[in-house]
């Protein structure tokens, strides 16, 4: 049956280690960009960084792009 050997492959431990450094990769780069989200008081992209999972590409975009800039005085106090 033609299905047996798409099972097969999802079972296969190169499928398993490729998902598990996805899920990884996911987690690290959503975890930073929902904290900075939060942090910079920005509810909508907080709520779209919960709901799409993109593979840390809307995490990414947003944190390089979208996120709020602090100004000069505040991290000059914080040093």
């Amino acid at each position: 049956m033609v299905y047996e050997g798409l099972a097969d492959l999802f079972y296969s431990p190169q499928i398993i280690g490729i998902l598990v450094i996805l899920i990884i990769w996911e987690i690290v780069w959503k975890g930073i960009a929902l904290w900075r989200a939060a942090k910079n008081n920005q509810p909508a992209w907080f709520v779209c960084l919960i709901i799409f999972n993109t593979v840390g590409i809307l995490p990414i975009l947003y944190l390089a792009f979208f996120q709020k800039k602090r100004p000069e005085k505040v991290l000059k106090k914080r040093k």
